[in-house]
């Protein structure tokens, strides 16, 4: 039976999963955005975002606990200084998965993998709406206002 064990092991021991998520983690961190098969995505997705979320407060023993799962120091202190406060007020799923087909040698399914708020495509659309809001009670300000005219006719 195998209750309780939802780990993909990705075809590889233990130790060298570990260090392929460490080394894909901080290439997301570095360069944004990866392209890689759908299997690694997931697995970094949901090696990745915990990271995120212990960066969020910058506290010396959440540093330590990201350097040991990331094990390379300048991606620590990009997380902790650019990343971290892009992201600091969105309460989860900092990044996407968008799939991109079969690769062409071996018809692996392959998929883009990237931190969601450095998309300038999809996060253009976000801006724009929060600068144009509108009420309902304020009315429309460009109409003239309404002229009684059968008042103005009794008086003469």
């Amino acid at each position: 039976m195998r209750h309780g064990k939802k780990v993909n092991h990705l075809g590889r021991q233990t130790a060298h999963r570990k260090a392929m998520l460490a080394n894909m983690a901080c290439s997301l961190i570095e360069h944004k955005r990866i392209n890689t098969t759908v299997a690694k995505a997931k697995a970094l997705k949901g090696f990745v975002e915990p990271l995120i979320t212990k960066s969020k407060a910058d506290t010396t023993h959440n540093r330590r606990i990201v350097m040991s799962r990331l094990r390379q120091k300048e991606a620590v202190t990009e997380l902790f200084r650019e990343v971290a406060t892009k992201i600091g007020d969105r309460p989860g799923g900092y990044t996407r998965i968008i799939k991109l087909g079969n690769r062409l040698g071996d018809n692996a399914d392959m998929a883009m993998i990237e931190l969601v708020d450095y998309n300038e495509i999809y996060n253009a659309d976000k801006k724009a709406k929060k600068t144009t809001r509108r009420s309902r009670r304020g009315g429309n300000k460009d109409v003239a206002p309404v002229v009684d005219t059968k008042a103005t006719n009794e008086e003469e």
